[in-house]
């Protein structure tokens, strides 16, 4: 397991990783921790779609295009906001993001 402060090097001010290579499943599994969520299989199928949209746009997702992006590769009925919203709270693109290892989406303060 990651402890606090070694995650703490490994991030920015505003706690997201530095360099996304760093990420592993502890990491994955410590940030998810700091904001109280416990990593289940749907979990990890989102941030998989996150590190996916990354890769494919070098970016990290808006909400709505986290929203579109899933609707797209896993279907309507996890491709919508009350679903991310229910794994990942408050902005699913930004905790999702944080907890892929991604960089903070651009719109999000």
């Amino acid at each position: 397991m990651v402890s606090e402060n070694q995650l703490a090097d490994l991030c920015d001010d505003n706690g997201f990783l530095n360099d996304p290579r760093n990420w592993s499943d502890d990491i994955a599994q410590a940030f998810a921790a700091q904001d109280g969520i416990v990593l289940t299989d749907a979990h990890w199928e989102v941030l998989s779609l996150l590190r996916d949209y990354f890769t494919a746009f070098g970016d990290s997702p808006a909400n709505r295009a986290l929203v579109n992006f899933t609707k797209q590769q896993i279907g309507p009925e996890k491709g919508n906001s009350l679903y991310l919203m229910g794994l990942f709270p408050g902005s699913p693109a930004r905790v999702g993001s944080r907890i892929a290892g991604l960089p903070k989406p651009k719109n999000c303060l």
